[in-house]
């Protein structure tokens, strides 16, 4: 656990980054694009909070080396649980209405309530199926590998 949690590490410190000493809070905050891909919870007590940080657990950086989160794709309604899940940078996701993992879904994979708590830019709009474009994969998206455990 110990050396996988290591390997999935991010930093701003070092060459190119931040000192400790400059480093603000609005740099050590969480940040709603961190959603599912740097986790809120993993990050050491100290002068190095906030400045060292965990991938989510299912996290991953794409070939320009953004960090991506994955979802699945939600149409009329009707989330589609056979398709494989798409992944999205934070850049992305902008402008979409995104469901929690724990919403109530019927075995075809509609929404089994009237109006669902979404995400959207940062804020927590009360919405509609119809209204929903994605959903998280997993109700522990949010975290790192070890805090989920």
């Amino acid at each position: 656990l110990s050396e996988i949690t290591h390997k999935r590490r991010l930093s701003a410190l070092g060459p190119g980054g931040l000192s400790r000493e400059r480093a603000g809070f609005e740099v050590r905050d969480v940040h709603h694009t961190h959603y599912g891909r740097i986790c809120p919870i993993e990050t050491p007590e100290g002068p190095n909070i906030g400045l060292i940080s965990s991938l989510g657990i299912y996290a991953k950086i794409n070939n320009l080396g953004f960090i991506e989160t994955p979802y699945r794709k939600v149409e009329n309604g009707k989330v589609d649980l056979d398709a494989a899940p798409i992944y999205l940078n934070a850049e992305d996701e902008e402008a979409k209405i995104i469901a929690q993992a724990n919403v109530e879904l019927a075995d075809d994979g509609k929404f089994e309530t009237e109006r669902i708590i979404a995400r959207l830019d940062g804020d927590y709009p009360v919405v509609e199926p119809e209204q929903v474009d994605l959903i998280d994969v997993a109700p522990n998206q949010i975290s790192g590998i070890s805090a989920s455990l």
